[in-house]
């Protein structure tokens, strides 16, 4: 019988994936520390070890990498419930086979250990790619994140098509850059067109190339992005805005790697990888008939989905730093708790590009070392004040039911409990049922967690 390492600290997740496991017929071999799961490697050789990120004695990535020096072609699925981006592409760069974000499908863990198991292992781990300098990044680690970052990082290791979707100004160019700074084709050109920024006639010659005398003003021939990101990436934004004429012409690049130039005949080959990216919603324009369903298809092999900022407030003050640090040159400026609270208050529809647009003004007025309320642009201001409390419907509800409680009899220190109870069983999904990590984002000693989440009956782990 075949074994599978898990190499997971949280005892109810491991014991579950031991159990389905042992029921898909293979033997598990359970520990719960970095140690503990190289040494059981070492002396049980396993077809596939299952690794967590969160290790109380070393981090999962250096596990990782230990792994690939022993056991080159030993598969490694790596999960993880609270990582972020630079963990989901270092875990693919490491030779990480697969990886997934807590809380776990079973169904679909189950699917790829069985895929992964009876896969070619000789030729299914890719060399991790050159080191190509500082590549940009995606700032933040909030739950809602997550996902993407597992997204990315499997695109990073794939050579296929990606579509990425999310709000204006979210970063959607960044992620493309980012995939192709990562994937097999880094050493190629990175060249890019927005399809919205263009008449259809130019936008066609820009995307195809024209020979000489193709239309007027045609006086030499010249190639396109298409040839001129051949060995390399060519990613294509706004592509909901691609005229109808010119998505017939993209559906054959992307299918057979052929096009040819606008006034010319003849049939010309390329080597690229397409990323495309939207805020539209294109099986909507679909259903219109205004997007070619069977293009949407080749284009959505793989889909990155970017949260818009205000789902991930979390992870605003991690982004106004790295945001500083880039608009304010030399000098070093930190945000006052006032500043921040106003920030956090805002609705971001213009998210990430927009934050950066209010910290540059802000730097821009700012003399001193600390960003204040007033340096912050009037019209941000003027909104947060006419919003008022920052949850008004919260201060409504609570406010009924503490009166409906102290009704009831209830004192201080029932109500403190309850809350704190309904508080606890929010935020512990949020952060894959893993006191250790919860424990961590609340800045809260793990025994005393682990004592309120007993009392609460929310601990569904042993205590060892």
């Amino acid at each position: 019988m075949k074994t599978i390492v898990i190499i997971e600290d949280e005892a109810a997740l491991a014991s579950a994936l031991a159990i389905l496991v042992r029921r898909m017929g293979y033997e598990p071999i359970a520990v719960a520390s970095a140690a503990r799961g190289l040494d059981a490697v070492s002396q049980h050789a396993p077809a596939l070890v299952v690794l967590d990120i969160g290790l109380p004695d070393q981090s999962g990535i250096d596990v990782l990498a230990t792994l690939r020096q022993r056991e080159d072609q030993l598969p490694v699925l790596v999960i993880t419930a609270h990582g972020n981006l630079q963990n989901a592409v270092e875990a693919k760069k490491r030779g990480a086979a697969g990886y997934l974000v807590k809380p776990l499908d079973l169904r679909e863990f189950e699917q790829l250990v069985s895929s992964l198991l009876e896969a070619d292992r000789a030729d299914a781990l890719p060399s991790p790619p050159a080191e190509t300098g500082p590549a940009p990044l995606l700032i933040g680690s909030s739950a809602a994140m997550q996902p993407a970052f597992a997204a990315i990082a499997h695109a990073c290791a794939a050579d296929v098509p990606v579509l990425i979707t999310g709000p204006t100004g979210i970063g959607k160019s960044l992620t493309a850059r980012i995939i192709h700074l990562h994937s097999a084709r880094h050493a190629g050109p990175f060249v890019t067109l927005s399809c919205a920024s263009l008449p259809p006639n130019l936008l066609e010659a820009e995307l195809f190339g024209h020979e000489r005398g193709a239309f007027t003003g045609a006086d030499t021939t010249r190639p396109g992005h298409i040839e001129r990101a051949a060995g390399g990436t060519l990613f294509l934004d706004e592509i909901g805005e691609l005229p109808a004429a010119l998505q017939v012409k993209l559906l054959r690049v992307v299918e057979d790697k052929t096009f040819v130039r606008v006034g010319g005949r003849e049939d010309r080959q390329v080597d690229l990888r397409i990323l495309s990216a939207t805020n539209r919603d294109l099986a909507e324009a679909v259903a219109e008939r205004r997007f070619r369903e069977d293009l949407l298809y080749r284009l959505r092999v793989l889909e990155i989905t970017l949260p818009a900022l205000a789902e991930r407030p979390s992870d605003l003050p991690a982004l106004c730093a790295y945001l500083l640090a880039r608009v304010a040159a030399r000098r070093e400026l930190a945000l006052s708790e006032e500043a921040l609270r106003l920030l956090r208050r805002h609705s971001w529809p213009g998210n990430v590009r927009e934050l950066r647009n209010v910290l540059e003004h802000a730097a821009a007025v700012c003399s001193g070392p600390l960003i204040l309320a007033q340096h912050l642009p009037a019209e941000l201001r003027a909104a947060a004040d006419e919003g008022g409390n920052e949850s008004p419907m919260l201060d409504a509800v609570l406010h009924e039911w503490v009166e409906t409680r102290l009704a009831a009899g209830a004192d201080y220190e029932a109500l403190h409990q309850e809350l704190e109870g309904k508080l606890l069983a929010t935020l512990l999904p949020r952060y894959g049922g893993k006191p250790t990590l919860l424990a961590r984002a609340l800045n809260m000693n793990r025994a005393t967690l682990r004592k309120r989440l007993r009392a609460h009956q929310l601990n569904r782990e042993d205590d060892e």
